[in-house]
């Protein structure tokens, strides 16, 4: 008896050591799994939150064969598609990302509803991946409404068409062509029986942006299907799919409301709240930049962050005096320990090198803490 007592202790000696042991290997397992693990949704209206400040939806309302999307830390990627629709109807669904109001489902945070007339800026920026086995658009969806409404349909729909792949046209006829936000446009405009439609069609794929959605919403006004008095209540990107479209991605997506009164497009801006100077040394393959943010206001920016979408093919190796993260796509500069804050009329600068394949080009806008900036 005395040995089979021995014997008891050991094993729960073994068990204790062997817990300690399975504990310490659970806790490496989480110190390094991913911040946030990809999330699929394949119910029909499913949805769920990204970045803390948008909504990923499936959004699949044409069909009843099965989609899937799944969100990632930064957009989302389709992946499952079945089935097709006739192209001279409408697609399949409009799997998407959003900053507002869509149906009662509001992003956190947002500033949406918002008046028009009260807009100052609404900068916004995209990546898109795109694939060939498949018909569809990658757009943008505007809703702007008489009542600052956050279910049901909008009034008037805008629709920025970065893409389109097979025979498929935007709703209603082509009423001639436009330059908005610096880009030559076609111009569609109709009706579905519920709701006005004004669509822009890029001539050729656009891959990546950033722009101000508001020069769309000021020409959606001067064509009168919409007021300054009604609101802007969600800024949609994502796909309207037709046939197949697995493999289509959003990158990355930013969306910024800026409130302070509407800009009159034919007189001289109002000085911005802050100003970015981004210079850059570039060689084949690989650049440097570095940047300058100034506070042009008259309080000191606490804690500063500054976003930006780096051009599609362009990747962040390392930086100094700030962080910036993801690597790629919608990428968010964070103040170093020190510099954290830009006193007012102040600067703080910052740098990073990277990589680049084709051709280079330079962030098209950038925000501090949310505000836009105006480039130097």
């Amino acid at each position: 008896m005395p040995r089979l007592r021995h014997h008891s202790r050991t094993l729960r000696a073994v068990s204790a050591a062997l817990l300690t042991a399975l504990a310490a290997l659970a806790a490496l397992l989480t110190a390094t799994a991913p911040a946030q693990a990809d999330t699929t949704i394949c119910e029909e209206f499913g949805s769920t939150v990204i970045q803390g400040r948008y909504v990923v939806q499936n959004n699949r309302w044409g069909t009843s064969a099965t989609q899937c999307v799944t969100a990632t830390n930064s957009g989302f990627r389709v992946s499952q598609a079945d089935g097709s629709v006739p192209t001279n109807g409408a697609p399949k669904s409009y799997p998407s990302v959003f900053n507002g109001c869509h149906y009662t489902n509001c992003s956190p945070g947002t500033a949406l509803p918002a008046r028009i007339g009260g807009i100052s800026s609404a900068p916004s920026s995209i990546s898109y991946s795109y694939v060939d086995n498949a018909v569809y658009n990658a757009s943008y969806d505007i809703w702007l409404d008489p009542t600052p409404r956050t279910d049901g349909v909008n009034r008037t729909e805008i629709m920025i068409w970065f893409n389109r792949v097979g025979p498929i046209q935007p709703i209603g006829s082509q009423v001639g062509t436009a330059n908005v936000a610096g880009r030559t446009w076609e111009v569609w405009s109709g009706g579905n029986g519920t709701n006005d439609v004004l669509s822009f069609v890029a001539p050729s794929a656009i891959s990546s942006w950033s722009f101000d959605v508001m020069d769309f919403v000021r020409e959606t006004v001067a064509r009168g299907k919409a007021g300054n008095d009604w609101y802007l209540t969600s800024i949609q990107a994502g796909f309207e799919p037709w046939q197949n479209g697995a493999g289509l991605a959003v990158n990355s997506f930013s969306s910024t409301v800026n409130t302070g009164g509407t800009q009159n497009p034919d007189e001289p801006g109002t000085p911005s709240a802050c100003t970015v100077a981004y210079a850059t040394n570039v060689w084949p393959g690989g650049f440097t930049a570095n940047v300058t943010v100034t506070n042009n206001g008259s309080a000191p920016v606490d804690g500063w962050r500054l976003a930006f979408t780096l051009p599609s093919g362009q990747n962040v190796v390392q930086a100094w005096n700030a962080t910036v993260s993801p690597s790629s796509g919608a990428v968010t500069a964070t103040a170093a320990a020190g510099s954290a804050r830009i006193a007012a009329g102040g600067s703080q600068s910052f740098g990073f090198q990277g990589t680049y394949s084709g051709s280079f080009a330079q962030p098209g806008g950038f925000q501090l803490n949310g505000t836009a900036c105006r480039t130097a």
